[in-house]
């Protein structure tokens, strides 16, 4: 599941003023590959975000995923390339608060029309893979921060996507919640799923093996460790 991008661009209008959120990024991460994506404000970071997880499509430029052109899908299939080949991880949570752990996990099953059943322990697997295995009927506010950074976790999982995309991951958690998720993800790579987080802090951001700075719209810097 590699990703490809050919001079991408992102324009927005603004009033009278268009805004170049990316200015021409060509970019390449292979399968299995953990990467960092790190930049000011403003910078386009965000933007490339969406991009590479088909929540937007470029204004110009190639977005090729798996040997698929991408750019030019539609709504409709853009969602079904993203909805089968990527999970997704946000700084708020975004869990429903009224609905248990197990039902926060299992709702993307249900808008994929899976069976009772099967979402049922598939959702219950996800959790177990996070630690969260005696956590199944806690709603979210009965949990911790970190608690519920891993259901959030545990919910891109449920799906089976190749493809993490996490946008600011530990930006609302303490030093050591942050930790233990990082850690996850750490796993979750060496499981062999391809990693692309976006990050302002730079302690984060070495746990992964490339991080790529934007600036302007411009990727400015690519570097490759050993994460």
């Amino acid at each position: 599941m590699s990703i490809e991008l050919n001079k991408v661009t992102k324009t927005y209008q603004m009033g009278d003023t268009t805004v170049h959120a990316l200015a021409g990024v060509s970019l390449t991460i292979a399968e299995g590959e953990f990467t960092a994506i790190m930049g000011p404000s403003g910078s386009g970071k965000s933007t490339l975000m969406n991009i590479l997880g088909c929540l937007d499509r470029p204004t110009s430029g190639s977005y090729i995923l798996d040997n698929q052109e991408v750019a030019t899908l539609n709504d409709d299939e853009l969602a079904v390339t993203r909805n089968k080949r990527i999970g997704f991880v946000f700084q708020n949570f975004n869990l429903l608060p009224r609905i248990s752990a197990h039902q926060n996990v299992a709702l993307p099953l249900v808008y994929a029309g899976v069976e009772k059943q099967e979402r049922n322990e598939r959702a219950a697997k996800a959790l177990a893979m996070v630690g969260l295995e005696q956590r199944l009927n806690h709603l979210p506010n009965e949990m911790s921060g970190g608690q519920r950074q891993r259901v959030a976790i545990a919910r891109a999982l449920v799906n089976d996507p190749t493809i993490i995309m996490a946008d600011e991951p530990t930006g609302n958690l303490d030093t050591k919640s942050g930790v233990e998720v990082m850690e996850i993800f750490n796993h979750l790579n060496a499981m062999g799923r391809t990693i692309i987080l976006v990050t302002h802090e730079p302690d984060i951001a070495e746990h992964a093996r490339r991080v790529i700075h934007v600036r302007d719209g411009l990727i400015v810097r690519d570097e490759r460790g050993e994460g």
